[in-house]
């Protein structure tokens, strides 16, 4: 199979590491030549190929860039495809980006997909093998797409070692607000609090442990994906956000009124995480 990667950074780079490593002919795409060269240095793609030219070329072509630009390049990317070509993306929200191609005339070569798994570091040197070994990956409006182009996608993540899971569009950029975006947001304010208030940074270096590193270890994510996000979803992580500013005022005037008995609550309640944890994975919700 000739698949064709649009975006060779870490999400984009795995998905080409895994299916290069199963035999497929793979080709890239990035606006950063600096990108292109090192994706055929690392071995993620074979050869690098303009958009156009990946659309006549390829069988599969996935689409793996900031969420504010997705659009425009999937509709060129429809706009150019054989009626054989299915099209997959990654992005982290899905409402905008189906919203704006619904009326292509090719929408159904298109399947949204979310895969739910990253690291903190970004470009083509991020790129890591098996990095979707045990993870899952969400496709949203399935009934839009051709059977035939889902029952490919689905095969596509399942080969990289994923469970597919289906969602809406709406619900499925409110619960990342909550899941995923929000805790972005606590990672990089909490990197942006400690370099203000700890004005010596061998203190951090010195002091930080593996609490403070693990935690704050999503700040080290790329501004320039995150913002997107951020921009793209900021209905949901503004509601996020306000329950979580009311949950900190709580816990501030508690450790403000020296009140032990409130902290030990509110810490009680948020141990019930773990629970649910723990619990998911005897949770099966329409799993493919």
């Amino acid at each position: 199979m000739k698949v064709g990667v649009i975006g060779l950074g870490l999400i984009g780079g795995s998905i080409a590491l895994d299916l290069q490593s199963q035999g497929h002919e793979l080709y890239g795409y990035d606006k950063n030549p600096i990108h292109c060269e090192k994706a055929v240095d690392f071995d993620l793609v074979s050869k690098i190929l303009p958009i156009i030219e990946m659309t006549h070329e390829c069988d599969v072509i996935v689409i793996s860039i900031p969420v504010d630009i997705a659009p425009m390049v999937l509709k060129e990317v429809l706009d150019h495809i054989n009626w054989n070509v299915v099209v997959v993306d990654t992005g982290s929200t899905k409402k905008s980006i189906c919203a704006q191609i619904a009326t292509h005339k090719k929408r159904s070569r298109f399947v949204a997909c979310h895969p739910l798994a990253g690291t903190e570091f970004s470009g083509p040197s991020a790129a890591k093998k098996d990095l979707y070994q045990g993870k899952k990956n969400i496709i949203c409006e399935e009934d839009k797409s051709d059977s035939d182009a889902v029952e490919l996608a689905l095969s596509l993540f399942r080969s990289i070692g994923m469970t597919n899971l289906f969602m809406n569009p709406d619900d499925h950029d409110k619960h990342m607000a909550y899941v995923s975006h929000l805790s972005h947001v606590s990672a990089f304010m909490l990197g942006t609090t400690v370099l203000d208030i700890e004005k010596d940074e061998k203190q951090i270096f010195n002091l930080a442990s593996t609490g403070f590193q693990s935690t704050v270890r999503l700040a080290k994510s790329s501004p320039e994906t995150w913002s997107t996000i951020f921009s793209d979803n900021s209905d949901n992580i503004v509601d996020a956000l306000n329950s979580y500013i009311n949950h900190l005022s709580a816990f501030k005037k508690a450790i403000e009124d020296e009140d032990k008995e409130t902290m030990k609550s509110l810490i009680q309640q948020s141990n019930e995480i773990k629970r649910v944890l723990d619990g998911m994975k005897y949770n099966v919700v329409k799993l493919s």
